[in-house]
């Protein structure tokens, strides 16, 4: 079976470090698929897409709502991504599955952790899996092959809010 990581902490660089696995994969010609839980808008890292081919992303949720409580729409998006990305696992359409910020959409309830397990259980058995976000549950922690934790020692966002972490301008 493929391996199951997961990129978890307060740290900065969970994403980006499924990105980086993302590229490795990409040049050893496997398909790549990326649901994004919370994030709703085209970040850098989307456009990889306009460059690289078999690489598909999409955006599963509504948005972020970190500032605010998630509402039905929220855990309706949420389930229904994660039912689609259960259906990609198991096909073994692509050899890399990266679940982006699946751990946030656990931590606020959007998602029964049920239905993350056994989208893992029943996953093709080439399927590779990268869950990113922070608070990863223990439960998730003990089912993975890798787990890599980023800590927060010192970055420049700590001062400056969501907005300037996000490149929000208000």
């Amino acid at each position: 079976m493929g391996y199951l990581h997961v990129y978890t902490g307060d740290g900065k660089g969970k994403t980006t470090a499924a990105f980086g696995l993302l590229l490795r994969a990409h040049y050893a010609g496997w398909p790549v698929y990326v649901g994004q839980f919370v994030k709703d808008m085209a970040y850098h890292e989307t456009r990889v897409v306009q460059d690289l081919k078999n690489i598909t992303i999409e955006q599963l949720g509504q948005g972020c709502f970190i500032e605010r409580a998630p509402e039905a729409e929220d855990i309706a998006r949420a389930t229904q991504g994660m039912r689609h990305c259960a259906e990609i696992m198991a096909s073994g359409a692509y050899r890399l599955v990266v679940l982006d910020e699946l751990t946030i959409a656990l931590c606020y309830k959007l998602i029964d952790p049920e239905m993350v397990v056994e989208a893992l259980t029943k996953r093709h058995p080439d399927v590779e899996v990268v869950i990113t976000g922070r608070y990863a549950p223990q439960w998730l922690i003990d089912r993975a092959d890798v787990v890599t934790e980023m800590r927060e020692v010192k970055h420049y966002y700590a001062t400056q809010g969501l907005e300037a972490r996000d490149g929000i301008e208000r």
